[in-house]
């Protein structure tokens, strides 16, 4: 993303959602598309079982682009198909699982670890 200089107007942030995924081959590693207002919307292709983990001072916004997913909470389970979204809750411990590969997008602070309390090989503190 383009920053502008002190004289410029602020640059315009436009992309195609599906054309970041073609650019993704790792699945658990989140790309950054946008950046607004101190948050970042994130793209991630996922597959197989994430680490439990919660986010004690982020909410979390999950939302499925293709394919379908599960987010295992504690006492229940949400399934998630193309075009569902789920918000997970500041300090709610959950899973994400996704039987068959899913491309997703995240919505949540720009600060937010992708696996929140837990470190594991799958934590990426630098985006």
């Amino acid at each position: 993303m383009l920053q502008p200089d002190s004289n410029s107007a602020p640059s315009i942030n436009t992309g195609n959602v599906h054309a970041q995924f073609d650019q993704i081959s790792a699945h658990w590693r989140p790309h950054v598309i946008a950046t607004l207002n101190n948050q970042h919307v994130r793209v991630a292709k996922i597959l197989g079982e994430f680490v439990w983990h919660n986010h004690a001072d982020e909410d979390e916004m999950f939302y499925v682009v293709r394919g379908s997913m599960i987010i295992e909470f504690r006492d229940t389970t949400i399934e998630l198909s193309e075009g569902d979204y789920c918000v997970v809750p500041r300090g709610v411990e959950h899973r994400p699982v996704a039987k068959t590969e899913a491309w997703i997008m995240l919505f949540e602070p720009a600060t937010t670890i992708n696996t929140g309390n837990v470190r594991t090989d799958l934590t990426i503190l630098d985006l």
